[in-house]
């Protein structure tokens, strides 16, 4: 009967640690996130940055930054190239709740940073770095 229970308990155990306890894009609000996004600079107000998706009808500019988040957690930075294209910098996003993401680059040229997530409505990503 102690073996019952015992492999009861563990059988429970690794169920539980097997579930989808994700926190990358397990919110509907953060599955929005999922996609490319571009600096749509012209919409900026004050610290708060405003982005769109890389399909919208941006005004001409000499180059926008971005990033792009996947399901998996897989995120990508994307900054001007040398040649003026965009140059992707792989790393890690995750939720540490549903209005704060916590972004790690993998080269580490610069600190890990957390993006506060102001609004996130059809078509429109406000974000606020917080260090």
């Amino acid at each position: 009967m102690r073996l019952f229970v015992l492999l009861a308990s563990l059988s429970m155990f690794l169920l539980a640690s097997t579930c989808n306890t994700d926190s990358h894009a397990s919110s509907p609000e953060l599955k929005q996130l999922e996609g490319t996004w571009l600096h749509a600079h012209e919409e900026d107000q004050g610290d708060v940055r405003v982005y769109r998706p890389n399909t919208y009808a941006f005004p001409p500019s000499r180059g926008r930054t971005g990033f792009q988040f996947d399901h998996n957690g897989l995120f990508t930075q994307l900054d001007i190239a040398p040649t003026d294209g965009l140059e992707g910098r792989k790393g890690q996003w995750k939720a540490e709740s549903n209005s704060l993401i916590r972004i790690s680059l993998d080269d580490k040229k610069e600190p890990d940073y957390k993006l506060e997530i102001v609004s996130l409505e059809k078509g429109v990503l406000k974000v606020r770095r917080v260090e």
